[in-house]
């Protein structure tokens, strides 16, 4: 009887144990990044209300990710709330008990199942993001930010909302190898081989989205660079020396630091 109540008592001291100490350090620093990158779309409003989602691979050989419990917002995410899910839809941890958006499930249980070199993907619906997804011709190379996607951008025909789970076969065909998507009349997606990467792919592909509106929005004939210039861009981009040590990112972690460290409970 003695020895029953001993190991019933460890069992719920390990239940009731913090996340941060349940979980292995490479899974607790990637819940850390995550919920960075939540505060910082927060921030530079790229939020849907509770809708869309970033998600992270979580190290380790057993294919978890991690996603947005559903009914946060994004400035209310912290690395102990995310909820972390097998590609296969189970819940292995939830610590809110909100459980996860079966649309995020589809999308990017879609794309982390397919694609091994993705460690996050992140969608979004902003009005700049649908107003490009809705026109025909689709992101043109009439900025920087915009030709920085020269050749390497993707684009998936709107289907409805993203509950059926054979459209993700058809999610997983369009993407290819791009990390860039538009997904028509219904918004962005980008993947990256970190959450850094991920991010930064997003804030350019937004910033070019918003561009492309303005500059459209006046009626004045546009100046479209030629092909090879656009070509030449994207290869400079591609090649920037300093991007592998994310000085961005760095610094995105320092202005959320003075704002609002919380995003690291």
């Amino acid at each position: 009887m003695g020895y029953h109540r001993r190991v019933t008592s460890k069992v719920r001291n390990l239940v009731s144990a913090p996340l941060r100490e349940r979980v292995s350090a490479e899974e607790w620093d990637a819940r850390v990044n995550l919920a960075a990158a939540y505060r910082l779309a927060a921030h530079f409003r790229m939020t849907d209300m509770i809708y869309t989602h970033i998600s992270a691979r979580v190290p380790g050989p057993e294919h978890h990710f991690l996603i947005n419990a559903f009914g946060q917002l994004w400035d209310e995410i912290g690395a102990s709330t995310l909820v972390k899910v097998t590609l296969a839809g189970d819940i292995v941890e939830d610590p809110t008990g909100y459980g996860f958006n079966r649309a995020g499930y589809v999308i990017h249980g879609a794309v982390h199942g397919a694609r091994p070199d993705v460690a996050c993907v992140m969608h979004t619906h902003t009005q700049a993001g649908i107003a490009v997804s809705a026109q025909e011709q689709g992101l043109l190379p009439i900025s920087q930010h915009a030709m920085r996607f020269t050749n390497s951008i993707a684009y998936h025909d709107y289907e409805g909302l993203a509950l059926d789970l054979d459209e993700q076969a058809r999610l997983v065909r369009d993407l290819g190898n791009h990390k860039a998507m538009i997904l028509r009349n219904h918004g962005l997606l980008v993947c990256g081989a970190s959450i850094p990467e991920a991010f930064d792919l997003m804030y350019y592909l937004e910033r070019a989205c918003q561009t492309q509106v303005s500059a459209m929005a006046g009626g004045a004939k546009l100046r479209i660079p030629a092909p090879e210039v656009a070509q030449k861009t994207a290869a400079q981009f591609r090649a920037l020396p300093y991007k592998p040590k994310r000085p961005e990112w760095k610094a995105l972690l320092r202005m959320l630091d003075k704002m609002d460290p919380s995003y690291k409970d």
